[in-house]
């Protein structure tokens, strides 16, 4: 298995593969890049059908992780960790122990949060090997309430702000009374983000791999079940992916017939070409790096003794950063996923540069 060579791979700061035999743990550890702060993404677990899956699925994700700071004008820089296995069948204490003292001995560079397959008790036993793990403590706000360390609210609200962004400029309308939305997944983001949705009397359509996520829906967001294979051929306003990545690919992009896509699912476009693909057919696509962006805003501001306050009016900033992207995709400067990665580089780049500026500054000072 070729790292180097590996068409995910873009310019790692660091790849590392950890095994434990006692425990059975298999996982591997990308940090992209960290020019704007330490790497910050979360641990996913998941079934991996080959170790080849698992690097295509952690250098997309780190370096997304990348692009989402950015852009979220975040302290930091992007990685991703994924563990080999199933979090229904595969989950132990000793493995999550394992886990945390391999995020350690990358020495802060990385910090862990929460994932698919990853619950906030799983991050605690990380976190008694180290102290590099994010999003695992309660607090109470500045109104005295108890709050979870969960990031999936603050990613939930930050999708339905997104939402709320394209619906605008596509329909030309902020009101979501009656529009039609698909959302497929409705785990803890997508259900948060249906509940978002259900309050302003959008008209819902779900579905998920898991039948009970499917029937908690259907029964508090009043959503109609669908089937996950094709609820993104349904005829509706917005078609939402919550799930796993690659939701817009060679077999499904024919059949989107939504004028909108928006979610929260990492790596939608199962190739960059697809964002080509969609501009032409007349689809507005809403960059997943930036409206997912909710939830690693909720841990930067947690982790730095920021309010709840200024930690949600940060995430509604999503909106505006979207509208941006938006208009400089009508006005013909590139798809919009073209767009945001070329609005993240620059902050990158702008970063390094003052970084060198900072160094030469010192440099002339002690002459």
């Amino acid at each position: 298995m070729a790292v180097f060579d590996a068409i995910d791979f873009s310019q790692h700061e660091n790849v590392v593969f950890g095994h434990d035999k006692k425990t059975g743990l298999k996982a591997i550890i990308a940090v992209h890049n960290t020019t704007l702060g330490p790497s910050l993404g979360g641990c996913r677990m998941f079934p991996y059908s080959s170790d080849e899956d698992a690097l295509k699925d952690v250098l997309r994700l780190s370096r997304g992780m990348t692009y989402k700071s950015a852009l979220a004008e975040l302290p930091l820089g992007g990685g991703k960790s994924v563990i080999i296995g199933d979090p229904r069948t595969d989950k132990s204490t000793a493995l999550f122990q394992s886990m945390g003292a391999f995020i350690d001995r990358l020495g802060g560079n990385y910090i862990a949060a929460q994932d698919s397959g990853i619950s906030v008790e799983d991050l605690q036993i990380m976190a008694a090997q180290t102290e590099h793990v994010a999003g695992v403590r309660n607090s109470v706000d500045e109104h005295n309430r108890l709050r979870s360390g969960d990031p999936s609210p603050a990613t939930a609200y930050g999708v339905f702000i997104g939402i709320k962004a394209a619906v605008e400029q596509k329909l030309g309308t902020t009101d979501l009374n009656g529009v039609k939305i698909a959302i497929q997944g409705v785990g803890n983001v997508g259900f948060g983000l249906a509940k978002h949705l259900h309050g302003e009397g959008a008209k819902l359509y779900v579905s998920d791999i898991n039948p009970e996520n499917v029937k908690r829906a259907v029964d508090e967001c009043g959503a109609t079940a669908c089937e996950n294979d094709t609820i993104h051929t349904l005829d509706v306003d917005v078609y939402s992916p919550c799930a796993l990545g690659g939701a817009i690919n060679d077999n499904t992009i024919d059949k989107i017939a939504a004028p909108i896509i928006a979610g929260c699912a990492n790596n939608q476009l199962e190739r960059e070409e697809h964002g080509s693909i969609l501009q032409e057919k007349g689809i507005l696509y809403a960059p997943d790096f930036v409206i997912s962006a909710g939830g690693i805003i909720h841990v930067q501001f947690m982790l730095s003794g920021r309010t709840w306050d200024a930690a949600t009016k940060h995430v509604e900033r999503i909106g505006g950063t979207l509208a941006e992207i938006f208009q400089r995709a009508e006005q013909g400067k590139g798809t919009t996923s073209e767009i945001a990665n070329i609005l993240a580089e620059e902050r990158i780049e702008q970063a390094n540069t003052d970084v060198l500026q900072e160094g030469s500054d010192r440099s002339l000072q002690s002459k």
